[in-house]
């Protein structure tokens, strides 16, 4: 009797089959692995939709009463706390007489990451006397964003605001017209510099970057995402580069008057009939009306399947979700996920794991947000659809987002392209009464840098003590809230002074700031 083909097969060579069956069955069935959206569920992750893992503390959450002194204290606005902005250096800046050359940047990453590297590239040009082309942004790779900086930002404010500081122009003289990012591309380039350090000194640039501006008069860096150092800078140059996040850096119109649209709508007071329909009691007394009429916070949520896979933690929705996230983690980055290796128990205990929207909405109640609370969600695309945001919804339904709260003709500027939406989500963000972020990123270092800038109030989550009281399975809500309470009431946007090598970005004290 002929053997089946499989059955011939001796162990090492079915183990091989199997392994790049592994490989292979993404490419094949691409859909199965791609970023959920709001309403678009992964077919593995929601074989099993994913259902609260934290059932108790949700139904008390759900009754909760919260104290009108809880909620005058959690909507009253910063007081001043003896800091101001410095931006300005002690002398009057002044251009010198020549520039010594052009330099260009191409700066990949998202739309924070590109804001530091125009930062930086400014503080550059600055060190090096030479004339800042507008820099260049390379196309997105995950979300296939090719949004420029004139798409993004108001270039003639950005020259206008520095024109003091740095020479900056549009596009290079036509004597220069060869460089360009297709002619780096292409082979090796003498006036290219690709080995630029992460956190470069000043000094590497001069001694590396000046001798090739001195010889060709122009100078192409790339990379160059985080490749200037945060210490032992010259104060000017390190005004320089919040002069340039905080002032220069301002989005085009028509993103303004959107996100200017949505902040005035989250500001109007919502109608009682979009609070129906909820099977629980719904807070109605003037004092709440009157401590949130008119206000509303920002909720971050980073929670996209990149973020699930990476983080190697469980979130609730089955074997089916791991087997999924698993094999995400095995195409994307060939298994190599460091998290990996440890329980996701030890990873909650570590205060490793992203919160899911069942937890960061468990967190708000704890803090003292009702059900009551214009909530505006800041996010691109979150894993497991609604059935994985359901909980938030029942804990805040008057949760809103862009695309609840202006028409699609009023989107469709920005629409597809993930840099303009995140950059109307920084505008709303900027705009709120309370911002807070349900993980660490890009997006939430920079608002947290921002808004200290500006005296914010901005909730930072303490996820040591949040994995520890989440792993507690008999944990009531009085104890847990009590908790909440006490490990955040210095996380609420005191100012917190710069450590050596953190970012001027996220802590713009004391380099940016001056005692008042």
């Amino acid at each position: 009797m002929k053997l089946h083909l499989f059955d011939q097969l001796n162990h090492s060579q079915r183990s091989a089959l199997a392994a790049v069956s592994v490989i292979l069955f993404p490419y094949f069935f691409p859909n199965l692995f791609q970023p959920l959206g709001r309403a678009s569920p992964s077919m593995f992750s929601e074989w099993n939709a994913p259902r609260p893992m934290h059932v108790d503390l949700l139904e008390g959450a759900l009754q909760r009463q919260t104290p009108v002194e809880l909620q005058t204290s959690l909507w009253s606005p910063l007081e001043f706390q003896g800091w101001k902005r410095c931006i300005e250096p002690p002398k009057s800046p002044s251009l010198p007489k020549k520039s010594r050359g052009y330099i260009q940047v191409f700066l990949d990453g998202g739309l924070n990451q590109q804001k530091m590297g125009i930062c930086d590239a400014v503080a550059v040009a600055k060190i090096l006397n030479v004339t800042l082309v507008v820099p260049h942004f390379e196309v997105n790779p995950v979300w296939q964003d090719s949004s420029s900086f004139a798409d993004i930002f108001d270039v003639d404010h950005f020259i206008d605001v520095l024109r003091d500081d740095i020479s900056i122009v549009k596009e290079l003289p036509s004597d220069y017209s060869w460089s360009t990012r297709q002619y780096y591309a292409t082979g090796i380039r003498a006036t290219r510099i690709k080995t630029a350090p992460v956190q470069a000194t000043a000094d590497w640039y001069i001694e590396n970057v000046l001798p090739v501006l001195q010889s060709y008069g122009i100078a192409a860096i790339a990379p160059f995402s985080h490749r200037l150092t945060f210490n032992n800078l010259p104060s000017d140059i390190q005004r320089l580069r919040c002069k340039v996040n905080f002032e220069a850096l301002t989005f085009v119109p028509h993103v303004k008057e959107l996100g200017e649209t949505i902040v005035h709508r989250l500001r109007q007071t919502p109608s009682i009939n979009q609070a129906k329909g909820n099977d629980y009691m719904m807070e109605r007394t003037d004092e709440f009306i009157k401590q949130q009429i008119g206000k509303y916070v920002v909720l971050h949520l980073r929670f996209d399947k990149d973020m699930a896979a990476h983080s190697a933690c469980d979130f609730g929705g089955g074997k089916a979700e791991k087997l999924a996230l698993a094999k995400y983690r095995q195409v994307i980055w060939q298994g190599r996920v460091l998290k990996a290796q440890f329980t996701d128990e030890e990873l909650r205990n570590q205060g490793r794991c992203p919160l899911t929207p069942e937890e960061i909405g468990l967190l708000l109640a704890a803090l003292g947000f009702n059900n009551k609370t214009r909530l505006y969600l800041a996010s691109h695309k979150v894993y497991g659809g609604e059935a994985r945001i359901a909980s938030l919804s029942k804990l805040f339904p008057l949760m809103e987002d862009k695309r609840s709260l202006v028409s699609a003709e009023e989107l469709a500027k920005v629409n597809g392209r993930a840099s303009l939406l995140a950059a109307v989500d920084y505008y709303v963000s900027m705009h709120s009464d309370i911002f807070i972020s349900a993980s660490p990123g890009n997006m939430h270092n920079a608002l947290v840098g921002h808004r200290a800038y500006m005296n914010l109030k901005t909730i930072r989550p303490n996820m040591g003590l949040l994995g520890q009281l989440f792993q507690n399975k008999s944990i009531g809500w009085p104890e847990f809230q009590r908790a909440v309470l006490d490990g955040h009431r210095n996380r609420q946007g005191q100012i917190r002074l710069r450590k050596e090598k953190q970012s001027i970005y996220t802590y713009p004290a004391p380099d940016c700031m001056c005692k008042a």
